[in-house]
């Protein structure tokens, strides 16, 4: 499909021409469903068969609009916005507002994106960043920074005036709060004039508490044998269910012309064979000559996912958790499962890519999948994301957890590394603003909020003590979300503009000496040197070879020769030339290329 067809979706508003435009509601539970378009008489809508109703009016771009439901015979129904809404009047129980996805003229819409092993992840606010203009001005300085793509949380309409994004409830529309779909499309398009892509985290897996209306009507739309950590699970048995996502995740890729999706925790979606269909039924309709990148999420390492045809990678958390225990020495929560042996879980995911590969976990429980026949690039790295930062009852980044130098050698091997990088925003500068997890829910909602979440931290030994739980932000709280709010203003001074030039210097290198050489790169092997100190090779596409030195730990440990190629970078000065006589120094890592067969130019 190319960017001027009109694709016919089975749910929502749907302009057909000037002042003409078809709706569709899926509600199997209904009895009957009226249409109340704002200054019209309402419309009984026609059932049209497998719990679809349909409708058409004589309104355009702009218009509000409404469902009137009636479950039975009663006279009031209830009233509520369109579950595949474009956007919101109001919030998420005002009127919804018809949208004419074709208003927007496209400055570069011969753009087709970039290939995946020339991407370099920057994740992203846009509440935090106050919003999709605010957001636009901060892309020349991410272009000029070297990020090659923009990775934004769910802009999904949410409850309240500001979310994280995930209580979405209207997957379909970009929150009021953010800007319209015509500011998102502007967003994107001055991105791509910049040569950055666009990701959107879009979430699949279930929706927000509050505003979700679709049990009433659409009770098929859950299953009642099976829950998640957010309520009932979403039943993609049901054929409508499956086309409902993706038919949301189509209308990003081609409509707003994002250049890829992650798809936030499929681990609880319980019908694999849905991310199947998404990923084949989502290429087959968009334009092959597209760089159009898929990305998961997903705790059970499912490697079958990943390759041509379907997912193009997936957010590495082994690599993360492993890299975090070496950097901070926590062995709590999910870093249970990394704080034995650690070394050689790090060894394990840079020569295979998961840790996890089908290994029992601390429950006996194995996760996993092999992964070692996967090229690097199949794998996002990451030292700090939303998740990271954010699910920690303080937010407190790496900044103020990990030593100084031992944190610049694990980013040297973040950005050098051929699996493809990802920096949460402030990372790039050291920023030591928190990134908390902040709502704006109704008082009841907010108040269980806030003690579910303090009383998540209580098995912590950090928050034994009743007193510092109650000193956890309060969520809901106005001053928890402007506290996460990035500090720009601080790049301009020491330490962090330090730490912004150490960052744009190696991706300038990732991107003059890695990414050329990155398309077919394999891994050859990682090997422990001691206590939190690795070194890693790659075989590169021009069989040249990439070997990463670091060492985590405050000794300096033993080498063997690693052979002579051209340094890269070494993050103290002296480390390349310790190294190759023996000794890799304390809190330090170094990169070479050594050169392949005939290739001369390295060994310079």
């Amino acid at each position: 499909m190319n960017a001027v067809t009109r694709f016919e979706y089975s749910f929502g508003a749907q302009v057909l021409g000037p002042q003409w435009t078809r709706f569709a509601l899926w509600a199997p539970s209904a009895r009957r469903v009226e249409l109340e378009v704002e200054g019209q008489a309402p419309l009984a809508m026609i059932q049209a068969g497998e719990g679809r109703f349909v409708g058409e009016a004589e309104c355009d771009h702009g218009t509000r609009y409404r469902y009137r439901i009636h479950l039975d015979d009663d006279a009031e129904g209830i009233l509520v916005a369109d579950p595949a809404s474009r956007a919101q009047a109001g919030g998420i129980d005002g009127p919804s507002l018809v949208v004419d996805p074709f208003r927007h003229a496209w400055r570069h819409a011969d753009w087709l994106g970039r290939p995946w092993h020339e991407t370099v992840l920057y994740e992203l606010h846009l509440g935090a960043l106050g919003g999709l203009e605010a957001a636009r001005r901060q892309l020349p300085y991410l272009a000029e920074l070297g990020v090659t793509a923009v990775e934004l949380m769910p802009v999904a309409a949410f409850p309240g005036s500001r979310n994280w994004g995930y209580d979405g409830v209207l997957p379909y529309a970009v929150d009021e709060a953010y800007g319209d779909p015509d500011a998102l499309k502007a967003f994107v398009d001055d991105a791509h004039g910049l040569g950055l892509m666009v990701f959107l985290d879009v979430v699949y897996n279930h929706f927000g508490p509050d505003g979700n209306y679709l049990p009433r009507y659409a009770e098929a739309f859950f299953r009642h044998d099976r829950d998640t950590p957010w309520g009932p699970a979403i039943d993609f048995r049901q054929p409508m269910v499956r086309r409902f996502f993706i038919e949301n995740a189509l209308m990003w890729l081609d409509e707003y012309r994002f250049d890829g999706l992650r798809l936030d925790a499929v681990h609880a979606i319980g019908e694999r064979d849905f991310l199947v269909e998404l990923a084949e039924t989502l290429r087959s309709h968009l334009d092959a000559n597209r760089h159009v990148h898929l990305v998961l999420e997903n705790e059970h390492n499912d490697a079958e996912l990943l390759g041509p045809g379907r997912f193009t990678a997936q957010w590495n958390d082994d690599w993360h958790n492993v890299m975090h225990v070496l950097l901070t020495g926590e062995r709590e929560g999910y870093y249970g499962e990394f704080a034995d042996e650690p070394t050689q879980k790090l060894v394990r995911c840079l020569s295979e890519g998961f840790v996890y590969q089908g290994d029992p976990t601390r429950d006996g429980t194995p996760r996993g999948t092999p992964s070692a026949h996967l090229p690097p690039s199949a794998f996002v790295a990451f030292l700090q994301n939303h998740d990271q930062v954010g699910n920690r009852a303080l937010g407190e980044r790496l900044t103020r957890l990990a030593e100084p130098q031992a944190l610049e050698a694990a980013t040297l091997l973040l950005l050098l590394s051929p699996m493809v990088p990802l920096l949460f925003m402030g990372e790039e500068w050291a920023s030591e603003r928190p990134f908390l997890f902040f709502t704006d829910h109704r008082a009841e909602l907010a108040e269980a909020v806030r003690e579910g979440r303090r009383a998540e931290f209580a098995a912590f030994s950090a928050f034994q003590d009743p007193a510092r739980r109650e000193a956890i932000p309060d969520p809901n709280a106005e001053s928890t979300f402007a506290a996460s709010r990035p500090d720009f203003d601080s790049r301009e001074t020491p330490p962090h503009a330090d730490r912004l030039a150490y960052v744009r210097h190696l991706l300038a290198i990732r991107h003059e000496e890695i990414v050329p050489r990155l398309d077919g790169a394999r891994a050859l092997g990682a090997e422990p040197l001691g206590d939190k100190a690795v070194v890693a090779r790659w075989q590169m596409n021009d069989d040249s070879q990439l070997v990463i030195s670091v060492n985590l730990s405050q000794q300096a440990v033993a080498t063997s020769a690693f052979g002579i190629g051209r340094r890269l970078y070494e993050t103290r000065d002296g480390a390349a030339v310790a190294t190759e006589s023996g000794s890799l120094p304390a809190s330090c890592a170094v990169a070479w290329l050594r050169p392949g067969p005939g290739d001369e130019e390295l060994c310079a």
